[in-house]
């Protein structure tokens, strides 16, 4: 019985219908076919339908999953150049090598991954031979993310064509004796091999498109056509879990980034077992893709299949194929032929007839063996395809065996990505299957030999040539000599020293005045890269707008609603601004680019990447050691930084620890500077250091992160003295003391006190510093500590030098050195901050900081709230100089009450 409050479909339907009889006759032949021929052929009609009117151009939803088989016909394959068996013999010392280097190191404890690369082998190998191309033509080539994991296999292949020895491959994963081979892609560890390091998951397939959209910017910027070069990303469908794995797949897609091609190698397991146990992770990573609207190539089967689909003229084996989850697909690997006919075969009439065609062999060489991935004619075509297709970026979803030709005790096992090494008898089963030239006698005291078929061997002759004709070896890290930029005229930084008078300037807005001046520079000005995650506004850039214009492919094909203004929304084609929306994943991955454009491209980029200080190393701290792993320069900049600058944004945006995170990473150069003077003075030092002569022993590949404020306050004018440059880069200089600020101190012989301030905090230290004399008569000197980390850097190289037997006095205590009084060093900032040079300090040293978490509420009530504002600086002072006997124990007292502490 019909129900009379249903909705009817007549009323679901929001299009109006011009034919309704015609629709009904194609529906009703819909409901024939299904009664008919049963729902599977219905399918199948409705499906090659809609493929045909996509091909066709009809503006219909894409299919986001197609059958479960390969996206190139065997028939539709393209033959392979080249000499096939010499590239599987090439294949097979490599998978020879790969395996014996990781077994010899396990007897060192250090481990390493065996199973990644025997089932990637002909993904890197058959672009190794027909695709990647080489640094030695125009200096940029093709990018290559290389799976971390699979590391080993091309280790091996670098010893087959020379660029290794067998001491570097017995020195895997032990770098500290020389001639060591890092256990992943470290281009800081190995810079003339690699490129990108990858082996933090997720991290790779992001960078990735960036790196490709970073590609197009150089191109359509005018600063080097690099159209020609590829990005590759090779990727595990485990490492599809990753949220950065697929973070920016609608970026690549949206503009159109057909220079990008992302290999997926489903072996259809991760690091504890299979990927996706109970569904099918090809069909779910297909549907993800296309849905993002990226062109997609399975490989799924090899060509053993050929015969079982030309059996299937019901369809039936496409229809198991795509039910069977991928668990037990990863159990017919490990099983006999009798299982796989009842379990496979068995579920469908028309499938046990099938099987009763085919011999155990044949079963067992089609779901043990063969699959699209272990193929070099199906990796050619698949990598074909997505070179030659244009419009959007291309996933190959090829699928492995994880393992394969390791032998029975580790293709598609749980464990065996935790499995390190082989024993005797496998590797003898390994050379028999891999049909090499090793003798029992070499392996000799049980020690799997390396194989190698001579230097002038008809492979390595091969394999030389191929990579001759691509343009080079591959991967290679290549940095051409570029000179040296010239420096941007002074004035742009001078212009800060004489202060700002009596107007109010924050310094986020001092940076980005910094930056308009620097940006014109006629040399190095089209070099800046700014990035700016979707707050352009927040910081003050919107006037860069206009004159920079925001970087997008397609221009603007739009009127902008604010076009009248002065300040209006511009977007580019050629435009400078990388303004990526709300990612700081996103950004970071546009900063890797462009700060390693050096050597990627041969070509200098300056970038700086401004953010809010709580979102960058909180959110994207791993990506800060990529960063510097791939030997990236450049400007991170903090904006609204501090625990109790951002008024009333509460606890999750009170940043009172990212000077902490970044400390710990070696490569970044940490300043938290006070006045605009200090801003510019960094900067310079900072052009100077990274992209201009560096002093001997400086160490150019790193970059630095600047905390700018966004309280609006007087800027000072820069103190006189050279003393002051040298104090500002290296961390500390005096400010003034209690007689060059003017204070009146009653006593001559007044106790004294050193207050050290970072950042804004320094506004704090200098309102102290005249309480103390006024109200209390104690003289204060006033320090600006530009950077804490800085000094603690100087201090451990120190320490270091004196174990050699060298004499050396830490910076920190150079400057301090005769400094009256005990020290309080004060920081917007948790203390541990300002705590890393308390070793150093000979004085009393105690410090102030914002710990714990931040809330909601006015500057003054926060400062409060932590402990740090001037009237807690007078306590803390007082109670320094009264632990000394300097001033009365009940001056303490005296001052909390005063200040209602």
């Amino acid at each position: 019985m019909t129900d009379p409050n249903a909705i009817q479909p007549s009323e679901l339907d929001q299009l109006p219908d011009r034919d309704p009889e015609e629709t009904a006759e194609w529906q009703a032949s819909l409901d024939a076919v299904a009664k008919a021929a049963g729902p599977h052929r219905a399918a199948y009609l409705m499906r090659r339908t809609l493929e045909r009117a996509e091909g066709n151009g009809i503006a219909l939803p894409k299919l986001l999953e197609t059958d479960y088989v390969n996206t190139i016909p065997t028939a539709a394959e393209p033959s392979a150049p080249g000499d096939e068996e010499m590239e599987r013999k090439i294949t097979a010392w490599n998978r020879w090598n790969a395996a014996a280097m990781v077994t010899r190191g396990s007897k060192h404890g250090v481990g390493g991954h065996i199973a990644t690369f025997a089932s990637a082998a002909w993904l890197y190998e058959t672009g190794f031979n027909h695709f990647f191309k080489g640094k030695e033509a125009d200096g940029s080539g093709d990018q290559l993310y290389i799976q971390g994991h699979a590391s080993p296999g091309i280790y091996a292949r670098a010893f087959l064509d020379g660029r290794l020895s067998e001491d570097h491959l017995d020195n895997f994963r032990r770098e500290s004796g020389g001639n060591g081979l890092p256990s992943y892609p470290h281009p800081r560890r190995l810079p003339w091999l690699w490129e990108f390091p990858t082996v933090s998951m997720g991290l790779g397939p992001l960078s990735a498109i960036y790196q490709a959209r970073f590609n197009r910017y150089l191109t359509h910027r005018g600063i080097k056509d690099v159209s020609a070069s590829h990005v590759w990303a090779f990727l595990g469908d485990g490492e599809m879990d990753e949220p950065e794995s697929t973070a920016a797949l609608a970026l690549a897609s949206r503009e159109g980034l057909d220079n990008l091609t992302f290999v997926i190698n489903c072996n259809l397991q991760r690091l504890d077992g299979p990927v996706r146990a109970n569904f099918k992770i090809v069909q779910e990573l297909e549907a993800q893709f296309r849905g993002a609207g990226w062109n997609v190539v399975k490989s799924l089967w090899g060509s053993a299949w050929d015969e079982l689909f030309q059996l299937d003229t019901t369809g039936a084996l496409v229809r198991r194929l795509r039910e069977v989850p991928d668990a037990q697909v990863q159990t017919y690997q490990t099983r006999d032929a009798a299982y796989i006919r009842q379990d496979f075969f068995g579920k469908d009439p028309a499938l046990a007839e099938m099987a009763k065609l085919l011999s155990d062999d044949k079963i067992l060489e089609c779901f043990h063996l063969s699959r699209g991935g272990h193929e070099a004619r199906k990796v050619y075509a698949a990598y074909r395809a997505a070179v030659e297709f244009k419009g959007a970026p291309t996933v190959i979803l090829a699928q492995t065996v994880k393992g394969h030709t390791l032998g029975e005790g580790f293709a598609s096992k749980n464990a065996n990505h935790q499995m390190k090494k082989l024993t005797v008898d496998e590797f003898k089963s390994m050379r028999d299957l891999l049909e090499l030239p090793i003798s029992d006698a070499q392996f000799v005291d049980g020690v799997v030999p390396y194989g190698h078929p001579g230097a002038d061997s008809p492979e390595v002759r091969y394999l030389q040539e191929r990579r001759a004709a691509l343009g080079g070896p591959a991967p290679a890290r290549r940095v051409h000599p570029v000179a040296p930029l010239p420096a941007p005229a002074e004035k742009a930084f001078a212009a800060f020293d004489k202060g700002s008078g009596t107007q109010n300037v924050a310094t986020t807005m001092a940076f980005v005045r910094l930056i308009k001046d620097l940006v014109r520079d006629k040399d190095s000005g089209r070099r800046w890269v700014p990035i700016v995650p979707d707050e352009a506004r927040t910081f003050g850039m919107e006037s860069l707008f206009p004159s920079l214009g925001i970087y997008s492919p397609k221009g603007q094909t739009y009127e902008p609603v604010d076009r009248d203004q002065l300040m209006y929304y511009k977007e580019a084609k050629n435009g400078q601004i990388l303004n990526e929306g709300i990612t700081e994943a996103g950004s970071m991955a546009d900063f890797i680019a462009a700060s390693t454009s050096y050597a990627t491209h041969g070509e200098t980029m300056i970038p700086f990447y401004i953010f809010y200080s709580m979102f960058g190393w909180q959110r994207t701290a791993d990506q800060m050691w990529q960063l510097g792993d791939q030997l990236g320069r450049g400007f991170l900049v903090g904006a609204t930084a501090g625990r109790t600058t951002l008024t009333g944004e509460g606890l999750q945006h009170a940043d009172g620890h990212s000077p902490v995170i970044a400390a710990t990473n070696p490569a970044a150069l940490t300043y938290d500077p006070a006045f605009a003077y200090e801003v510019a003075a960094i900067v310079k030092d900072g052009l100077r250091r990274m992209y201009g002569e560096a002093a001997p022993g400086e160490d150019q590949n790193v970059f630095y992160y600047l905390t700018v404020y966004n309280e609006p306050l007087p800027q000072p004018a820069k103190p006189a003295g050279t003393a002051v440059d040298e104090g500002i880069v290296k961390g500390l200089y005096r400010f003034n003391t209690a007689e060059s600020a003017g204070v009146d101190v009653a006593a001559a012989n007044a106790p004294r006190v050193q207050l050290l301030g970072s950042g804004t905090a320094i506004h704090w230290a200098l309102k102290a510093q005249r309480l103390l004399a006024e109200e209390w008569g104690v003289a204060a000197d006033v320090w600006s500590a530009t950077s804490w980390s800085e000094l603690r850097r100087d201090a451990l190289e120190a320490d270091a030098a004196l174990l050699r037997g060298e004499e050396r006095v830490p910076y920190v205590r150079q400057a301090l050195q005769g400094a009256e009084g005990p020290v309080l060093a004060v920081s917007d900032y948790m203390r541990q901050v300002p705590d890393q040079i308390a070793q150093w300090v000979e004085q009393d040293y105690s410090s102030l900081g914002a710990d714990g978490f931040g809330l909601s509420d006015t500057r003054e009530a926060a400062r409060r709230h932590f402990g740090v504002d001037a009237e807690s600086v007078v306590v803390a002072a007082l109670a320094q100089l009264a632990r000394r006997g300097e001033v009365k124990a009940t001056a303490v007292k005296e001052a909390r009450a005063k200040y209602g502490l």
